[in-house]
Order: structure tokens, then C-alpha cells, then sequence
């Protein structure tokens, strides 16, 4: 039987490494030859991302509560003009 702080570790590695990949694919969306964005697009997605891991470690020191996430870029979008 796996104690706890072993199952700790198992879980927290893989979940770890599993999120430093995604970390590591938004970095990819940095590639101006394929893709476009803004300051403001930026500024959305590091927010987010920063305020979820304040999130996670203020879980450790026993609070528990999360703000929802949701991420929209809907504003930012460029309109495309017609001819």
C-alpha cells in the first residue's frame, strides 16, 4: 500500500511535468509566422495563468477557494473589413 506523501509525489510529478509541456505549447503560439496576437492577448493569457498558480499555492496554506477561470479573447479580435 502507497502512503501518502509517496502518492503525493507520483501524482505531483506527473501533473508537473504534464503542465510544463502546455506552459511550454502557449509558448509555441510565440511563432509570428503562424500565428498573430496582441499585447492585449498576451497580457489575458499571463494573467490567467499567473493567477491560477497564486490560486494553487494559497491552497496549500489552506485556502480553498478558487476564483472560476474563463478566458476570452471576443473584444480583441480583429474585424476583418469587406471590400
Amino acid at each position: 500500500m502507497e502512503d501518502k506523501m509517496s502518492k503525493f509525489e507520483r501524482i505531483a510529478k506527473r501533473r508537473t511535468e504534464e503542465t510544463v509541456k502546455k506552459i511550454r505549447l502557449i509558448g509555441n503560439l510565440s511563432n509570428k509566422n503562424n500565428y498573430e496576437y496582441t499585447d492585449e492577448h498576451l497580457d489575458k493569457i499571463f494573467t490567467a495563468l499567473e493567477a491560477e498558480l497564486k490560486a494553487a499555492r494559497r491552497k496549500f496554506h489552506g485556502h480553498h477557494s478558487s476564483p472560476e477561470f474563463h478566458l476570452s479573447f471576443d473584444p480583441i479580435r480583429k474585424r476583418k473589413k469587406t471590400s
